[in-house]
């Protein structure tokens, strides 16, 4: 048996230009942080037969890759030459839907575990190139490059995307007071909203391509706003921090009308009036996580995002990357 651990991520600057259809004209630039929730995904060659076992949030059993329904898996196991005999089992901190990048963390963290599975050492970028060939040539998933990055390296990073799609990665400069206190005025609250990002990617990913004005201006302020944050974050101006997620918010409902809702219109002014200097919301918007930064008045700011029915989820930063856990297995190539 191998098992491996992939993080999730939030997104603190530059989220949506690193779409295929924004960084090939002007170039992407992301910086995001890993955090201690994680992808399990555990891989065994079956003893007494050659099935094909997926288990999920179902459970499959077929005699070949190619009769599963789990896209990610069947595509992994293509990708690995991988045809039969072998169990897959996932497990994760945060369920898919909620914008910190879980279904790149499931295809980082298999082709991982297959790697392993062969006795193969892959190099971090290239395990992320894998998994952006997978999902977004392969399958077609209106995604970005940052989540299979994250997933991949962990840490606090910052991702330069040329315009060919060559990914730079970098560890961001934050010492570690700076990290205290993100960790500490970075409050995540659950909104209790699944959704699928496909949609919004994709309405957004075509705004980009035919040059849609309001999508366009949108997507350079938020890079240039992502700069500002990196800088903030770098020097240890974390007030400057949240004022620009504050602005980012604005030009990120201009994006998508499907972004926000009354119902987040509400718990945005209402975390504002009690504390948070600015917020966002994760991945492509819509659902998932607010992401707020409050320097003042936690207890009071707890109470009001309490009294919204949100669930605050508790984490520290993840600087390690995807990483085999366990491996039990002999060479099997």
């Amino acid at each position: 048996m191998i098992i491996t651990r992939t993080p999730f991520r939030f997104t603190l600057g530059g989220g949506g230009t690193d779409l295929p259809s924004y960084y090939s004209k002007y170039g992407g630039f992301v910086f995001a942080a890993g955090i201690n929730k994680y992808m399990f995904i555990s891989v065994n060659r079956p003893i007494v037969d050659s099935l094909v076992r997926v288990k999920y949030t179902k459970s499959e059993i077929v005699l070949h890759r190619e009769e599963l329904k789990h896209e990610i898996a069947k595509e992994a196991m293509r990708m690995m030459g991988v045809e039969d005999s072998l169990e897959i089992v996932s497990m994760a901190d945060v369920p898919a839907g909620t914008g910190l990048g879980s279904s790149s963390c499931y295809a980082v963290g298999l082709l991982n575990a297959l790697h392993s599975l062969k006795r193969e050492f892959v190099p971090l970028e290239i395990l992320a190139e894998q998994a952006c060939e997978l999902e977004i040539q392969r399958l077609g998933k209106p995604i970005g490059k940052q989540d299979q990055y994250m997933a991949a390296f962990g840490g606090i990073r910052v991702l330069d995307i040329k315009t060919d799609g060559t990914v730079q990665v970098r560890t961001a400069k934050v010492d570690e007071a700076t990290l205290d206190d993100l960790n500490r005025n970075l409050l995540m609250f659950y909104t209790g909203t699944y959704r699928s990002a496909d949609v919004i990617l994709a309405e957004q990913s075509q705004g980009a391509r035919n040059g849609k004005p309001q999508v366009l201006d949108s997507l350079h302020k938020i890079k240039e706003i992502g700069y500002k944050v990196l800088e903030a974050v770098e020097t240890g101006n974390l007030t400057a921090l949240g004022y620009c997620f504050d602005e980012h918010w604005e030009y990120k409902k201009k994006i998508s009308p499907q972004m926000t809702n009354p119902l987040f219109d509400e718990i945005y002014d209402i975390a504002k009036a009690n504390g948070a200097l600015g917020g966002k919301i994760s991945g492509a918007g819509g659902g998932g996580f607010f992401l707020f930064y409050v320097e003042e008045h936690q207890a009071r700011f707890r109470d009001a995002m309490k009294k919204l029915n949100l669930r605050e989820m508790r984490y520290r930063f993840d600087l390690e990357g995807t990483k085999v856990l366990v491996d039990f297995m002999d060479g099997v190539k």
